[in-house]
């Protein structure tokens, strides 16, 4: 008899669908290790190499507007909007026609997607809303202002939007949970860019109420501090109060959404001067901006990122903001930076420093530009400035991922000025170069060289992980990378022992060809995005 059922169990499992064992994958999931994270993806890092649509291309009739875009760019991840008010035009009444018609055709090409609920805020305001509950002002209140007057950004403190707002993504997510056992789906934003323009709290009775009192106490543990709020945060008290209540909403729907199915859930800031804190508060107040993350880390424990959208083309700036993201409690992730040419050196920065994804915004062809933040248009030429460095790192983005999260890694993009920059990894020294032709030297003054064509165009930038004590992983395009050592005792003379450029494959590296001679000469001049495996050594 066990024989026999032995054989029904075998054949029921052969002819069982494979959605059965779908549903048995892993959860997508962010880890930490010695300060270091990853996106696992299947059990296995994974590299979000992302695209961002424009915030209204989230119907079935613009998809065809979307993947041309998507496909050109060579993007393993796309990041586009479910609308509260699309899910739920009716209360009580759902309607997943939208995510029913995403998740078939981003499986058809090939890509993973990043949902970004536009629940209660979206920009900081209700836009995204249902009309029943932007109307209702009296059960979905407003903040209200120093004089009393209504505020335009729905108040984090009400209940009934909480509770409305966390019974649509908590059914969204039940319902991706049933739809997606092969987890195309695998990170949730949840509201977008939060906060308060224009006032830097609520000011209503209540929320006056609260902000007399003791800050919580989880807070104090947090940062070591007791006292009211003005006590603890002094000028800053009203957007550090504005970061809690905010925070703890967030987190109470985004708790609501893993009940029904665990996937990872970031939120995403609208960002203040990274060099000047004082001001902050008259930005999108409340919102997880650098200078109040650790606010949010103790109010939203369901949140495994705070990530920043990074619209600005300044090195200086860019730079400081990923620094202020890379934490060890916080996995570094742009979800949102510009789509002009001038944003795509940016990905060997933002890779340079951990980061497990990075997305450029409104990548599609339904016409919409954000200019000055982004590109004037998305014409061919801007997409291939994204998509030729996308095209190196696609066929790798596992094997990045997991190098990234075991070794470490710095990063270099061209800065304003085009001046050289250097960073050192163990003992050795690495600098970056820009607007250099790939043969010779800046002072040579035998032969006219007219200035590289590249030398004012804000373009250039590299990302290197370091193997091994004298192995380095280098990546990038347009800039010259030299190698020294950094504390060079009494005649060390440096040399590279093995330049391969190549790929992976199946996990393992794969030689194309060996740089030498004038490949090598005057340091590694990578003029078009390559990988390279590098060895160095010295002699005396």
């Amino acid at each position: 008899m066990r024989s026999l059922r032995a054989l029904v169990i075998g054949a029921l499992l052969l002819l069982a669908p494979a959605s059965l064992f779908a549903e048995a994958s892993p959860l997508p999931r962010v880890i930490e290790a010695n300060g270091k994270h990853a996106l696992l993806v299947d059990g296995q890092p994974f590299l979000m190499l992302g695209a961002q649509t424009n915030n209204s291309s989230n119907y079935p009739a613009m998809l065809p507007e979307v993947w041309p875009v998507i496909d050109e760019l060579h993007a393993n991840t796309v990041e586009i909007p479910v609308a509260w008010e699309q899910i739920e035009p009716i209360e009580g009444r759902f309607d997943f026609s939208w995510v029913d018609a995403l998740i078939p055709q981003a499986r058809q090409h090939n890509v993973s997607l990043v949902l970004l609920w536009f629940g209660a805020f979206k920009n900081t305001s209700p836009g995204y809303a249902p009309e029943w509950v932007k109307s209702d002002t009296k059960r979905f209140t407003r903040m209200m202002t120093k004089d009393s007057k209504t505020h335009y950004v729905l108040t984090p403190l009400a209940s009934s939007t909480l509770q409305a707002d966390s019974r649509a993504f908590a059914a969204l997510m039940r319902h991706i949970r049933d739809i997606d056992p092969q987890h195309t789906v695998i990170m949730v934003q949840v509201e977008n860019e939060t906060g308060s323009y224009g006032s830097a709290r609520d000011f209503s009775p209540e929320a006056n109420r609260l902000f007399a009192q003791p800050i919580p106490a989880q807070l104090a543990r947090k940062i070591h501090k007791s006292g009211t709020w003005a006590q603890v945060y002094g000028w800053k008290a009203d957007q550090a109060f504005n970061a809690w209540v905010t925070a703890r909403y967030v987190d109470q729907v985004a708790a609501a959404g893993q009940a029904e199915l665990d996937l990872p859930i970031y939120v995403n800031a609208a960002l203040s001067d990274p060099f000047k804190e004082e001001g902050a508060q008259y930005g999108a107040s409340g919102g997880p901006n650098w200078n109040v993350i650790d606010i949010w880390k103790a109010a939203a424990p369901h949140v495994a990122v705070e990530a920043p959208d990074i619209y600005d083309r300044d090195y200086a700036k860019y730079a400081a903001w990923l620094g202020d993201y890379r934490r060890p409690d916080n996995a570094l992730f742009v979800p949102e930076t510009g789509n002009d040419v001038a944003y795509a050196r940016f990905l060997w920065l933002a890779l340079g420093n951990g980061a497990i994804g990075w997305s450029p915004f409104g990548m599609d062809a339904t016409g919409y530009s954000n200019f000055p933040l982004g590109a004037k248009q998305l014409d061919h030429d801007t997409i291939e400035a994204f998509a030729r460095n996308y095209r190196l790192l696609a066929p790798i983005d596992r094997d990045w991922a997991r190098l990234a999260f075991e070794h470490p890694t710095i990063g270099f993009a061209k800065p304003k000025d085009g001046s050289d920059q250097s960073q050192v990894m163990g003992r050795w020294k690495i600098s970056a170069m820009y607007g250099m032709w790939s043969f010779g030297e800046r002072d040579w003054t035998w032969i006219d060289m007219p200035p590289n064509p590249n030398k004012e165009l804000p373009v250039g930038g590299a990302a290197v992980v370091q193997l091994g004590p004298d192995e380095f992983l280098v990546a990038g395009a347009d800039l010259r990378l030299k190698f020294a050592v950094d504390k060079p005792a009494g005649g060390d003379n440096v040399q590279f022992l093995d330049v391969e450029e190549g790929t992976f494959e199946n996990g393992r590296w794969a030689m194309k060809r060996r740089w030498n001679g004038d490949q090598t000469d005057y340091g590694l001049n990578l003029t078009q995005p390559v990988l390279l495996k590098v060895r160095m050594g010295t002699y005396r």
